[in-house]
Formats: structure tokens, sequence, C-alpha cells
């Protein structure tokens, strides 16, 4: 499930990163998502300053991240620019997993270049199932052999 971008770095489609300032939030997406798919390696971070940076020197990128909008810091809306401003992270799916419903919240995000927008559901069934769908869609569409 790894794939090289023109820019030479690794995407893995088996890596997530997670940003995300909840410990709460982070410990279900980690508790839904390693029921739902063991094989991913799941990274955290509880802050958005400087992701984009990070990111961008890395030799090898994950295949998505679960960005929340709302952190202390640069806001999920300003890390979701400055990874869209980087072409070099133009391959890694970007999806906003937040507890805003506010359609102004949705519209900036995909404006913002956002792959996905989901709800966190507050029922941690339907919170697992929400994850799992998203990372099903998104695995299979970026899957290489396609």
């Amino acid at each position: 499930m790894e794939r090289t971008r023109s820019g030479g770095a690794r995407v893995d489609n088996r890596r997530i990163l997670v940003v995300e300032d909840s410990q709460e939030d982070a410990e279900a997406i980690e508790r839904a998502l390693t029921r739902t798919h063991p094989e991913i390696t799941l990274e955290f971070t509880d802050r958005g300053e400087g992701v984009a940076e990070r990111l961008a020197a890395a030799d090898e990128l994950p295949g998505m991240i679960l960005l929340d909008l709302n952190m202390p810091g640069p806001s999920g809306h300003a890390v979701l620019r400055a990874i869209r401003a980087r072409s070099e992270l133009a391959d890694v799916t970007v999806v906003v997993f937040t507890s805003s419903t506010a359609p102004a919240e949705v519209d900036a995000c995909y404006t913002a270049g956002a792959d996905s927008y989901i709800y966190k559901p507050v029922n941690f069934a339907l919170f697992r199932t929400v994850l799992k769908g998203a990372v099903d869609y998104w695995q299979t569409s970026k899957d290489p052999q396609d």
C-alpha cells in the first residue's frame, strides 16, 4: 500500500496521522481504528504547529491525516491551508474529523482542500462505524492497483 510521489517521498496508506488535542477523542480514535483496522499505524499529535513542515521534510508520508478543527495554537483550518499550500503533500488525504456541524465550517474546509468532512458522533459504535467507512473509502480510492 505504499506509493511514491513525484517528489520522492513514499506515501504509506497504512499510516494515519491524527491531529487531535482532546485526549479523550484521541483515545476513542485509537480504540475504534485498532479494532477495525489492526494493520494501520496511528501517529498522534495534539497540536497543529509545524505539522505541514514536518510532513514536507519526511521521507515517508502518512496516507491520511485525521484533522480536528478546534485546537490550541493554529486551528485545524490553518493546518489544512498549510498542508494544501505545499505541493509535495498533495497526495496525502486530509479528513476533517470534528464536532462542528456548521455549514460555513464544512464549506470553508472543502474550499481549503479537505478531502472529506466528518462529524464526530457521540455514540462510540457510530463513531467506530464512521471512522471505518472513511478509512476504507480512502484506502480503496488511493490503492495503487486502481
